[in-house]
């Protein structure tokens, strides 16, 4: 398990990381999800034992990551933007990590080597950004990390080995209790692979929830009247998040199931109502404005 205590991270005037706690059981997929500069990738270099936390504590299994070379050798992290070396082939790079990580398996080396289509002779720094990140993802699973922490991976990927990729993480999870921490802008991959999502926001975590419970806790709901009931607030006592009306017709987002909500909705005698859950990205809208993180603050 990763444990993650009051973790503190400041680059001069900017609290990237402020007081953060989380924990992350074995064999899960937790997404990390924000704003810009919401903290995701100072935490995911904090985990990969890169930046050392100002104050605060990650620990891996009970073990302090930043300076045992052996939990680090257990976890791989591939950033944003991969770093390889000018002559930097697949190849070459491949020798070397065999000599780093204690768990490189030559079997998954061939097998992912065979599975991406690109060339392990050619040099890295001249593929494109999606065959970049293709490299690094054979080096990656080839060292069989028990942690693997990625940062916008998706990112310049095509469709076919979006897919390929995903169902590779998940035959890892399922067969050696990895865990993966991905983070990423796409919510819609993020929905097919995590089972767990944490959104953050200026440093700290915001919600920190099971994908399908949390999916389970809002819904949309449009409601129609033929004649709006003269009210000061006519979803007073429903726990509505957002709002917009547009003539008789209301696009509510409303935290809640329908058991709970749908008593108070109909007894405003509406001509019409429609509930459906949210997606994913509509949940991150939904709270980021909640936050004060919406159009109506930034335009």
């Amino acid at each position: 398990m990763i444990e993650i205590n009051n973790l503190t991270k400041r680059f001069e005037k900017v609290m990237a990381v402020d007081r953060l706690s989380l924990r992350v059981p074995d064999g899960s997929v937790l997404g990390l999800v924000g704003s810009n500069g919401s903290g995701k990738s100072t935490l995911l270099r904090m985990l990969a034992g890169v930046f050392r936390a100002d104050s605060g504590s990650i620990t891996v299994n009970g073990r302090e990551l930043f300076d045992d070379a052996a939990a680090k050798g257990e976890c791989f992290f591939i950033p944003d933007f991969p770093f390889f070396y000018n002559n930097s082939t697949i190849e070459n790079t491949a020798v070397l990590y065999r000599e780093l990580y204690p768990n490189w398996s030559d079997d998954a080396y061939v097998r992912y080597c065979s599975v991406f289509p690109i060339g392990t002779k050619d040099k890295i720094i001249n593929m494109s950004k999606g065959m970049q990140r293709q490299a690094a993802l054979i080096l990656a699973l080839s060292t069989r990390p028990q942690y693997l922490f990625l940062d916008e991976i998706f990112d310049g990927l095509d469709p076919v080995v979006r897919h390929l990729l995903k169902r590779i993480l998940i035959e890892h999870v399922a067969e050696h209790r990895m865990t993966v921490i991905i983070a990423s802008h796409n919510l819609r991959e993020l929905e097919d692979l995590c089972d767990r999502i944490c959104l953050m926001h200026r440093g700290r975590v915001l919600m920190e929830r099971d994908l399908d419970s949390l999916r389970m806790e809002f819904r949309k709901v449009q409601v129609a009247f033929r004649e709006v009931p003269n009210m000061p607030n006519i979803f007073a006592g429903i726990p509505v998040v957002s709002a917009w009306r547009n003539g008789n017709v209301f696009n509510v987002t409303i935290r809640g199931t329908e058991e709970e909500f749908m008593p108070r909705l109909n007894a405003l005698n509406p001509a019409y109502i429609s509930a459906m859950p949210l997606t994913l990205e509509e949940i991150f809208i939904s709270e980021m404005g909640a936050a004060g993180y919406d159009t109506n603050t930034i335009l």
